[in-house]
């Protein structure tokens, strides 16, 4: 076995992680949960009545 023999059985491994990735990625049963991180960024996020004023005097110089 020399380093070509090598190099294309990595080749293969390699190959062959991506397309389980892909079938992993558009399989359908993974579609609720996929959905519900793309909208994340949009989510608002509030925060607690005790730290909201904390938050807003931080950044201000006393």
């Amino acid at each position: 076995m020399d380093i070509n023999d090598a190099r294309s059985i990595l080749t293969v491994l390699c190959f062959a992680s991506f397309i389980g990735i892909a079938l992993w990625a558009y399989s359908g049963r993974n579609k609720a949960r996929f959905d519900e991180a793309a909208n994340l960024p949009f989510a608002e996020d509030e925060l607690p009545a005790s730290r909201a004023g904390s938050e807003t005097t931080q950044g201000k110089a006393s």
